[in-house]
C-alpha cells in the first residue's frame, strides 16, 4: 500500500492537471453521489489535501470529496474525453477543458461539507500528517511521550495512523534503522538523545522521501536521492556496521533490521 509520500505525490499530479480549472463534466458511480454531479459542473478544484492515506478534494463551492484508495483504488490523469482501456471499475470522473482525473476501484468515497469533515470517523481518528510542514519535531516528541503512546512498541506504533498519519511499513523500518532502534523499544524507555533523534527522523525521513520523489538508487546514495537502507535488503550487509540485515514479522508486516547496530 502506498505511504504518505506516494499519496502526496499522487495528489500533486492531480493538482497539476485540474487545479483552478472550471469543471466541464462530473460523474460519480455511486447513487448517493449522483445529486452532486450538476452542482459541481462550473465549479473548480481549489485544493487536493492529503490526510495520511486519504485524499480530500476541495471544490470552490465548499464541498469536499473524501476518498481513500485502500488496497485497490488508483487515480489517473488523462486528456479530456479519454477513458483508458482497463479492467478497473471507474468510480469518479472530474473533467476540465483539457484534462480529466479518474478514480478507479476505490469504494470509500463520500461528499462532505466543513461540518461533516470535522466529524468524519476516519479523519477524527488519524493523527497529524508527517507531511504537514507546520508539524514540528517538538510536537512529535510530545506525542511520543503522551500517556496514549509512550508505552507502545515502535513496531506497532509507527504503523498506527492515530499516532502519525502517512507512515507505513517502509518508513517504519527506515526510520528505526536511521535512529538505531529495534522494533520492540518504547518511547518511555528512551534517553533524551534517542527521543530527540527519533522525533526528528519521524518527520525528516518521510519528507526526504517525498522531496526526492521516492527515487531508489540501488547503487547507494548519489546526492539527494532516497535510498532504502534496510527495506527489502534481507541478507545484505548493513552499510553502517557491516552486519547482516535480517527480516522478521512484526505487527503482521515484514520487518527489516540490522541486529548489529539496532539495539
Amino acid at each position: 500500500m502506498p505511504e504518505g509520500p506516494e499519496i502526496r505525490r499522487a495528489a500533486d499530479k492531480l493538482e497539476a492537471a485540474v487545479l483552478d480549472k472550471t469543471l466541464t463534466d462530473v460523474w460519480f458511480a455511486f447513487t448517493e453521489l449522483k445529486p452532486f454531479e450538476p452542482t459541481l459542473v462550473g465549479q473548480k478544484v481549489v485544493r487536493i489535501e492529503t490526510r495520511g492515506k486519504a485524499l480530500l478534494t476541495h471544490f470552490s463551492n465548499g464541498k469536499i470529496l473524501y476518498s481513500h484508495n485502500q488496497l485497490y483504488g488508483v487515480w489517473r490523469v488523462v486528456n479530456s474525453g479519454e477513458l483508458p482501456q482497463t479492467t478497473r471499475i471507474l468510480r469518479v470522473k472530474l473533467q476540465t477543458a483539457d484534462k480529466s482525473i479518474l478514480l478507479y476501484s476505490a469504494s470509500d468515497i463520500e461528499m462532505l461539507d466543513s461540518e461533516k469533515l470535522a466529524e468524519h470517523p476516519f479523519l477524527k481518528r488519524v493523527g497529524p500528517d508527517v507531511l504537514d510542514m507546520t508539524l514540528t519535531a517538538q510536537q512529535v516528541k510530545e506525542r511520543l511521550l503522551s500517556a496514549r503512546f509512550r508505552k507502545r512498541q515502535f513496531s506497532g506504533l509507527l504503523l498506527d495512523q492515530a499516532f502519525l498519519a502517512g507512515l507505513g511499513n517502509y518508513l517504519r523500518v527506515e526510520i528505526l534503522w536511521a535512529v538505531q532502534l529495534p522494533g520492540h523499544h518504547k518511547a518511555q524507555d528512551l534517553t533524551a538523545t534517542q527521543l530527540d533523534k527519533l522525533s526528528h527522523a519521524l518527520l525528516d525521513i518521510p519528507r526526504f522521501s517525498y522531496n526526492t520523489r521516492g527515487n531508489v538508487d540501488e547503487n547507494k546514495h548519489h546526492g539527494a536521492i532516497f535510498s532504502f537502507k534496510v527495506f527489502h535488503r534481507a541478507g545484505e550487509k548493513c552499510e553502517r556496521c557491516g552486519g547482516v540485515i535480517e527480516k522478521t514479522m512484526l505487527s503482521s508486516r515484514p520487518f527489516y533490521w540490522c541486529p548489529g547496530c539496532q539495539h
